[in-house]
């Protein structure tokens, strides 16, 4: 009895102890304003695969639009490993419906270049764009989103 009462008392210490590590304030609270919840972060999309099923997608606001796709298994994250725009190829492009292309920023002088570089007779298809340059936001929850066929030169 006396053993266990012992042990509760250390066990409580403990996790006090624990407790005041875990709360003590910090003088960042910029940092601690800007963290959300993970729920609070929740962008959900419908992606198109190139044999038209349609799958609902999960993102986080801050996240590319290519990290979503990859993590829901539509894009071959071993082939798009840069988010560099400077690096870029051209192999995360993706088609955005046309009710969501004026909610996105205008795509960057690099984007568009990169597009046109990539594209077959040098034609930008006005749908288009990387999904590595596309960053989630709340407003973009419901973005339809079609993922093209792997280039000839992905598939193994």
């Amino acid at each position: 009895m006396a053993m266990a009462s012992a042990f509760r008392g250390l066990a409580n210490r403990a996790v006090a102890g624990l407790n005041s590590a875990i709360f003590v304030p910090t003088r960042h609270s910029a940092t601690q304003s800007n963290s959300k919840k993970v729920s609070d972060r929740i962008v959900k999309l419908l992606a198109i695969d190139p044999d038209g099923n349609r799958h609902a997608i999960v993102g986080l606001t801050g996240h590319t639009l290519l990290k979503t796709l990859a993590n829901g298994g539509l894009i071959d994250p071993a082939s798009h490993r840069l988010e560099d725009i400077a690096a870029c190829s051209g192999e995360c492009e993706v088609s955005i419906s046309q009710e969501w292309l004026e909610k996105l920023p205008p795509p960057s002088e690099d984007e568009l270049y990169v597009l046109k570089t990539s594209a077959l007779r040098g034609q930008v298809n006005k749908h288009s764009r990387l999904g590595c340059q596309l960053i989630l936001q709340p407003n973009l929850e419901g973005m339809v989103v079609a993922v093209p066929e792997p280039k000839p030169w992905d598939i193994p």
